[in-house]
């Protein structure tokens, strides 16, 4: 038996179990049974990954499902970050636990849900069942967000459902485009769409077509990312999900989004004849959303939509250094590993003290660091990590993004990104001092954290940590080469 039977697990595994999930009788029994159920295909998942890295892409369903550097390196961080966030969801939920078990049914069955969407995405040759796999992503994850219903969290959902709805429109018709563009290359129909067989003829594809197509893409797909000024929905969204919710939000399902758009790049560059002109839009979208988020950042008040602002600014940067090429999409590929460990870290900290204290308001958990030491100094060291400071691995991928930028001479993109990453640093910096430093202005609940909770707080610090202080070569070569798949590799 080949190991392309690991591809057909990662999907039917998490629709079978949300399945299941509806007709579990006890609401903790429910948040076990996903536990299970994500670690299970986690193992899975990195069984697939560790046969591509270790020989070549795997290939299943007539080659409609296929697994290569670039999305077996996706689907390593997009379990990792749903193992964090369902044994989060376990404490965060210590109400939910001992009532009934509706909500954690239907929770438990959307989170699964999700999970097989997004591994659907990642998993899928035909960019037709990309876009089925994102438009599931965004039908399941809108009603995690009304969780907790209440008049906010229900417009946060409709706002969601709205604008990613439109962006998703907007790139089924860059699909079709792209579809149309294959043309001159005479694919059969049946491979019309299918990315390994328009990444070999991408030379014969029609570029004015193409182009119009990426387009089409670029603005639908990078509406679900959050690049500005398509972001408008993301703080709304990420601030009323429950705290898990936003931490898989944040922590991989922009880069769901982000993903597809960069399965199109090497076919407009290589169809193109290497103009750059994908890249550039990409360097031009990221540098935007760098300088807009900075702007909101400084005047945040909520815990939550502060770190929404920072999904908006690292999105930028992934875009950015993907634009830039060459040793940028390295960097760019550490960078949306870091992103996700410390924006799940930052919103399970959130989360908690939100609980602890009653409210998301920054100016109310004054000094948490020392009131809630485990979530307080978590969240503070989260926003240090976001803000690029050394020696946590952030402070090493923006580095190396601005390395890739000072080597093709991108000196305007460079005062750009520095301009920006100055302004997040002064305005995060602000609210991280108080929340180390002011004199509490409430007294929180008492914080209990187990062992279980530090660990949540303890292992992504230290990856962090780690990583930013050394790579070691198996990451590396890891990283290169999910790059070279962007770069035009196969």
């Amino acid at each position: 038996m080949t190991v392309s039977w690991l591809l057909w697990i990662l999907l039917i595994l998490p629709a079978a179990a949300g399945g299941i999930c509806l007709l579990l009788r006890s609401a903790r029994v429910v948040l076990l049974f996903v536990i299970a159920a994500v670690a299970g295909t986690s193992a899975v998942a990195a069984a697939a990954a560790w046969s591509v890295f270790a020989g070549r892409p795997i290939f299943a369903g007539a080659e409609w499902l296929y697994l290569d550097a670039l999305s077996a390196y996706h689907l390593i961080l997009l379990h990792a970050v749903f193992v964090l966030s369902s044994v989060y969801a376990f404490f965060y939920f210590t109400r939910e636990r001992s009532s009934g078990p509706i909500r954690m049914r239907r929770f438990g069955s959307l989170w699964l849900g999700s999970l097989a969407a997004m591994s659907t995405v990642l998993i899928s040759n035909n960019l037709g069942m990309v876009w089925v796999g994102i438009e599931a992503s965004t039908l399941l994850t809108a009603f995690l967000i009304c969780t907790h219903v209440s008049p906010s969290s229900l417009e946060a959902t409709w706002k969601y459902l709205i604008m990613c709805s439109v962006g998703v429109a907007f790139a089924f018709i860059g699909t079709l485009l792209v579809a149309a563009a294959a043309a001159p290359a005479k694919l059969a129909a049946s491979d019309v769409l299918l990315w390994t067989h328009l990444r070999e003829a991408a030379g014969s594809l029609n570029p004015a077509i193409l182009k119009t197509g990426f387009i089409f893409l670029l603005v639908g797909y990078g509406t679900k990312t959050g690049l500005a000024p398509m972001h408008n929905w993301l703080p709304d969204a990420h601030s009323q999900a429950p705290a898990p919710v936003s931490a898989i939000f944040s922590g991989f399902l922009l880069n769901t989004a982000l993903y597809c758009i960069l399965r199109y790049v090497p076919l407009v560059e290589i169809a193109t004849g290497g103009s750059r002109w994908a890249l550039e839009l990409l360097t031009g979208f990221g540098a935007l959303s760098i300088v807009i988020a900075g702007a909101f950042i400084i005047f945040q008040h909520d815990a939550k939509r502060l770190l929404a602002y920072h999904s908006v600014e690292h999105m930028g940067i992934i875009a950015l250094g993907v634009g830039l090429g060459g040793f940028g999409t390295f960097a760019a590929m550490f960078h949306v590993m870091n992103h996700s460990l410390c924006k799940s870290l930052g919103f399970f900290s959130a989360g908690r003290l939100g609980q602890l204290y009653g409210t998301h308001d920054l100016g109310r958990m004054a000094g948490a660091a020392r009131s809630s030491p485990v979530w307080g100094r978590g969240f503070l060291l989260s926003l240090l990590a976001l803000i690029g400071a050394a020696p946590f691995a952030i402070f090493m991928s923006e580095f190396q993004i601005l390395k890739a930028a000072a080597d093709r001479g991108a000196f305007v993109v460079m005062a750009i990104f520095l301009a920006g990453a100055a302004i997040v640093f002064v305005g995060a910096l602000r609210h991280a001092v108080g929340v180390a430093w002011d004199d509490p202005v409430g007294q929180p609940a008492p914080e209990n954290a187990g062992l279980g909770e530090k660990l949540l707080v303890i292992v992504p610090l230290a990856i962090l940590l780690v990583f930013g202080l050394w790579m070691p070569d198996c990451l590396k070569d890891v990283l290169n080469r999910a790059a070279d798949v962007i770069r035009g590799g196969l």
